[in-house]
């Protein structure tokens, strides 16, 4: 016990570090986490052996996974019903093309310019896919552009986006036997009943007892990804599914959401980040530049050669298709669940996953930085409050409802 006390203290130090340096920086604090875990996984390997992190233990594997699992709800849960009813035709296109370009593009590009197998080249074009609903929701609040149609529209297309490289990751490499059919069966009668049970525990006791949706939703969460790994699948698979029902129930309780993504972002994702970050190889990135160039170029160009087209066929103003374009170019999140899903399982090697973050890492800022110097659609902010100012007026000030459940959870 003492060992993961030390090997815990250690990771949080190194948390700490990354949110330091992100605030410093105005960066992504994921990305920074991958970042730090990269550089101390090579100090400490280069100083004390391998594996010097303790980064395999099994208890810090749950606890990361744990992580990329309630972030996964998260993402699905902050999402609008509404705004994907109303540009259902806007962002159904753009986010399928969003995900097929890119991903069938590195694909190829994998499998005829650098020569890796077919199964790590379509691994590769899952990873690079992804549009980083974290970095996009990010600069969504900064703007303030999150309160506009226009903003939601962007919401929406990520959304559907990661949702297509979710099921893609789940039918091209998970094994279809009866395990899937059940988790399948089981998946979609949970997902129908999920919203009226929530509901009715909520009315029952959501204020009389503490943080019971934050169990109910753990419970839920957990109980569908051990079915997953049972059905050789992966937990993050139902996760999104399970906050996008759930979105209108419980992401109308703006308190609740910032809550569990305190919990989540303060304690659980840094041990996911700096873990993934951890198995990027320096030396392997150092020997051959180019894959990561190529695999970064490959993502971004084949987004934004598919995407501005259409985009133009939905907005006329040229800094809203060049913004929308080059938000949708971005990853983070899904992209480093998808590599280091394809590590765990032997589907691409130790050198291939560290191409792979590198360029998802990339992603990351390049598009995102691009936009939001050069392409903020600065006619729409004046329609809009100032930047996230009702979401933290309703967050900071509870109602009298939610005042026991507030004590009860600190």
């Amino acid at each position: 016990m003492q060992e993961i006390f030390r090997l815990a203290t250690l990771w949080l130090a190194l948390a700490v570090v990354s949110t330091a340096l992100a605030s410093h920086l105005g960066v992504s604090g994921a990305l920074v986490e991958i970042c730090v875990g990269t550089v101390a996984a090579y100090v400490a390997e280069w100083y004390f052996g391998q594996d010097a992190l303790g980064a395999n233990q099994e208890w810090l594997r749950f606890v990361a996974s744990a992580g990329a699992v309630v972030l996964t709800f998260l993402a699905g849960a902050e999402l609008e019903p509404s705004s994907l009813k109303e540009k259902l035709a806007e962002v159904s296109v753009i986010g399928l093309i969003g995900f097929l370009a890119p991903f069938l593009g590195c694909a190829a590009l994998a499998y005829w310019l650098l020569g890796w197998d077919t199964r790590a080249s379509w691994l590769a074009g899952i990873a690079m896919s992804t549009t980083s609903m974290a970095v996009v929701y990010a600069s969504m609040l900064d703007t303030g552009l999150n309160k506009t149609d226009y903003g939601k529209g962007i919401l929406g297309a990520c959304f559907i986006n990661d949702l297509a490289t979710v099921i893609a990751l789940g039918l091209i490499f998970a094994p279809f036997t009866y395990r899937t059919l059940i988790f399948v069966a089981v998946s979609l009668a949970a997902f129908l009943v999920l919203p009226a049970v929530t509901r009715r525990l909520i009315t029952l006791y959501a204020y009389r007892t503490a943080a019971i949706r934050t169990k109910w939703v753990l419970f839920v969460l957990f109980g569908l990804g051990s079915l997953a790994l049972w059905a050789e699948s992966e937990a993050v698979l139902p996760a999104y599914v399970v906050g996008m029902v759930l979105a209108r129930t419980l992401g109308s309780d703006h308190f609740y959401i910032r809550r569990l993504r305190t919990l989540t972002i303060g304690f659980l994702t840094p041990f996911y980040f700096l873990r993934a970050g951890s198995f990027v190889s320096i030396p392997s990135l150092i020997a051959a530049p180019m894959v990561f160039v190529l695999l970064l170029g490959g993502k971004v160009v084949s987004k934004i050669f598919a995407l501005y087209p259409v985009i133009r066929l939905f907005r006329d103003h040229h800094k809203e298709c060049w913004y929308y374009t080059l938000l949708m170019s971005t990853g983070l999140t899904f992209g480093t669940i998808s590599a280091l899903y394809g590590l765990t399982h032997g589907i691409v090697t130790p050198e291939q996953y560290s191409y792979l973050v590198a360029a998802v890492m990339g992603s990351a800022v390049v598009p995102a930085l691009i936009a939001n110097i050069w392409f903020v659609p600065s006619h729409l902010l004046g329609r809009v409050p100032p930047a996230g100012e009702e979401e933290l007026i309703g967050a900071e000030l509870p109602s009298a409802d939610n005042s026991s459940e507030t004590t009860a959870t600190g």
